[in-house]
């Protein structure tokens, strides 16, 4: 009796053992080990894929990771790339900061390697100078919940990913410099593209996706010959590699950028810029006036402006996805710290368009308060960011057979918590604590909408992970939405299904038409082409 006791105990045992049994994927450098979450998706997190980016590998493009023998760990994420802290609300989840930073994190719903699920790689904002992929708002489990293999990643930033130098260009054997940033986001996907099957992903149905930084980003892959033939689908929230948004500029004009740096930092040659530490480097970089973080037509990558690549039609032929929020900036940014009067608007529009004043009084019109705070607001996130990708969606959809959706995502956040006390929501996401002093000249509030970078949450579905704000049925229900058409888009290259408004396909000719995203989502024809048609001029001059 107690013979069979124990047999029957240690079969228990190794059933339970077998049941917690870490899951393992096999890459081509070797096995990896991940976690598995209370909702059963498997996660892998600080999978390197490239040789870390240091010593003569600093300002090279990506080199392919080692292989290494066992099994490797992959439950803590990789560093995050170099930078200042300069956004308010990212908040890292890797275990520090340094220049080897090369690793992606993959979330999956697989229970057998050969499902062939479809894949999301997204990329981080943060204007090509901070951001991680291991920020919770980026997190893949909610996607991989709706079947989809979801990739995070890491790419250099600011000096380090977008420094260009004549001797840098001349060692290169691609005879480019200064992208590195975007050719590691190239190295990932090649990566995926080898090792996503291990993943129980389908390595012929990726997707990228990104917003802001991450989202221009986008654009530029698909405008590059290295990437544009990786990946079956794109989307984009908010931004374009367009004028005037973090457009790429001649490599010329970049290296003679870096030159004056070198300069700047006293270094005689690439080997004494080289050997400068990281954190020094940074310091330097990050100097009023020191550096400036832009792509570059380095015709590798990037063979010509992405304006003219998707102009001639030679982008990624794939399904886009595309659009931005309601009030992408507040219209400060546009009032220069002024009263929005309509003295004071007429005053600016009038030295910022010269002759084509009238014209944007017709399109912005300003002859209250309340227009001008609504114009203010328009103009300011048009100029920013609104015109770019508005730009981007226009030339896929005339110089593609592909279908094109357009979005506009107009959930506002709701009140932050009681224990934020009287904290407020600053540009692109942050918090603003409260200084205690008087605030003098007190301006109106913004106007209510979805500001830059609060759709995050709510389209991957990690609303529950920002405990600032007091989420509420609605939110929730917008973010379901959302979710839904973006999971939708991933998996068939269409946002639709039976249990969500009809989202139309935008075609070539006329306006485009616009899904708005909230809790209760519609579709309506673009209302205010006639200012893009006007930026547009505006643009193509510069």
């Amino acid at each position: 009796m107690i013979k069979k006791f124990l047999i029957l105990a240690f079969s228990i045992a190794t059933v339970a053992a077998v049941a917690q049994k870490a899951p393992q994927a096999k890459t081509e450098q070797g096995i990896v080990e991940g976690l598995t979450l209370k909702s059963g998706i498997e996660t892998y997190r600080g999978i390197p894929f490239a040789q870390a980016p240091v010593g003569k590998l600093r300002w090279r493009e990506p080199q392919a990771p080692l292989k290494w023998t066992g099994v490797r760990k992959a439950v803590t994420f990789g560093a995050n790339a170099m930078q200042k802290p300069v956004f308010g609300d990212m908040d890292f989840r890797a275990p520090k900061m340094s220049e080897d930073c090369l690793y992606l994190n993959v979330w999956t719903p697989t229970k057998k390697p050969n499902e062939k699920l479809p894949v999301l790689v997204y990329f981080y904002g943060g204007g090509f100078v901070a951001g991680d992929g291991s920020e919770n708002r980026y997190d893949g489990e909610s996607l991989a919940e709706r079947g989809i293999v979801t990739v995070t990643l890491n790419y250099r930033l600011g000096i380090f990913g977008f420094f260009s130098h004549p001797e840098l260009t001349n060692e290169s054997p691609n005879h480019a410099s200064g992208n590195y940033g975007l050719l590691d986001q190239n190295a990932a996907l090649l990566w995926v593209k080898k090792n996503i099957a291990a993943f129980g992903g389908d390595p012929d149905k990726i997707t990228i996706a990104g917003e802001s930084a991450g989202s221009i980003s986008v654009s530029a892959q698909m405008a590059s010959p290295l990437s544009k033939n990786l990946i079956a689908g794109a989307i984009g929230q908010s931004g374009a590699m367009i004028n005037p948004t973090l457009d790429a500029i001649p490599m010329a004009e970049h290296e003679e950028h870096g030159k004056q740096f070198a300069v700047k930092v006293k270094a005689g040659n690439l080997d004494e810029l080289r050997a400068i530490p990281a954190e020094q480097l940074l310091e330097e970089a990050s100097k009023w006036g020191a550096f400036q973080t832009k792509a570059v037509v380095d015709g590798y990558f990037l063979p010509k402006l992405p304006s003219e690549i998707f102009a001639a039609g030679e982008q990624a032929k794939v399904p886009l996805l595309a659009g931005w929020t309601s009030a992408e900036i507040p219209y400060q940014a546009f009032m220069m710290g002024k009263y929005p009067s309509p003295k004071n608007y007429t005053e600016i529009v009038k030295q910022k368009y010269g002759n084509n004043a009238e014209i944007v009084f017709e399109l912005y019109p300003g002859e209250d308060e309340k227009q001008v705070i609504a114009s203010a607001t328009a103009l300011a996130s048009d100029n920013f960011i609104v015109y770019s990708t508005w730009k981007w969606l226009d030339l896929q959809r005339k110089t593609t057979s592909q279908p094109v959706y357009a979005y506009i995502f107009s959930q506002a956040r709701p009140p932050m918590k009681a224990e934020m006390g009287n904290a407020k929501a600053g540009l692109a996401g942050g918090i603003i604590k409260d200084d205690g002093k008087k605030e003098e000249n007190k301006m109106p509030d913004a106007l209510k909408g979805a500001a830059h970078a609060s759709d995050i949450e709510y389209l991957l579905g990690n609303l529950a992970t920002n405990t600032v704000y007091e989420w509420t049925p609605d939110d929730y229900k917008a973010s379901e939405a959302g979710e839904e058409y973006f999971a939708n888009f991933i998996k068939t290259g269409n946002p639709n299904s039976k249990k969500l408004p009809q989202w139309p396909v935008s075609t070539k000719d006329g306006e485009m038409t616009l899904m708005e995203i909230n809790a209760t989502p519609k579709a309506y024809k673009e209302p205010h082409r006639d200012r893009y048609l006007f930026l547009d001029k505006q643009y193509s001059k510069k």
